[in-house]
């Protein structure tokens, strides 16, 4: 996102909310009581929800966005730019926001640095496997008293417990959550994620998977066998 040409705030307000879209970790609470959303540049240590007020981590001595410093949300104009920055391998995880900015702001060529924002609506965008994903998985990696969670599809998602699109928007707040449209892409999807695997699709995968155990399991026992008879 390119700088503003004057760093000075905005002296009126506009007659209603912007919108914009940006990106974020999903987050869900310790006790999964919540669901909430974290940065992915300044507000790392941070964790905020459906409705917030941006807070400057630095000093909260001064109102957000301020004219010195880097503090406030951010967001872009629109939906392709932000969907680009999801390409970042280090993005991969994250969401798709769209928001409403109102409140103090400060305009750049490709969008906003504001003082608050309502979240609008979630798209989950695609799973690490490339698919469009249809739930969201405990992801590891968290912050004191939050857990992150990353988007999956049925088949990566596996036996690991799960929660759906539906179930997150009720954390949030009822907020609208949804999987990506990937029918204009070009991508066709996999017959059967999201929701039961067939067995046409199953049967191939499980197959390739267990032969690339096999041939695993084999390299193991004959570096063993090499080893005990060095050791003979």
């Amino acid at each position: 996102m390119s700088r503003p040409s004057s760093w000075s705030i905005a002296r009126h307000r506009p007659e209603g909310p912007l919108t914009g879209y940006k990106i974020a970790y999903p987050m869900i609470s310790a006790d999964s009581r919540r669901g909430g959303f974290n940065g992915v540049a300044l507000g790392r240590s941070q964790v905020y929800g459906a409705v917030a007020d941006a807070v400057c981590i630095q000093s909260p001595r001064h109102r957000c966005p301020s004219s010195w410093c880097d503090c406030g949300f951010y967001c872009f104009h629109a939906r392709d730019d932000a969907r680009d920055l999801a390409c970042d391998p280090q993005y991969q995880h994250c969401v798709l926001l769209e928001i409403a900015a109102s409140g103090r702001f400060v305009r750049y060529e490709l969008g906003l640095r504001y003082a608050r924002q309502t979240i609008r609506s979630v798209q989950l965008g695609r799973c690490g496997c490339g698919r469009a994903a249809t739930a969201l998985a405990d992801g590891g990696p968290g912050i004191v008293g939050w857990r992150r969670l990353h988007p999956v599809c049925g088949l990566c998602a596996g036996p690991r417990p799960v929660l759906t699109p539906e179930a997150f928007g009720v954390l949030l707040g009822h907020v609208p959550v949804q999987a990506e449209d990937t029918t204009e892409d070009g991508l066709a999807p996999l017959a059967g994620v999201g929701g039961e695997v067939d067995e046409a699709t199953l049967v191939p995968l499980l197959s390739a998977e267990v032969a690339l155990l096999q041939a695993r399991l084999d390299q193991v026992q004959s570096r063993l066998e090499q080893l005990t008879h060095r050791s003979d």
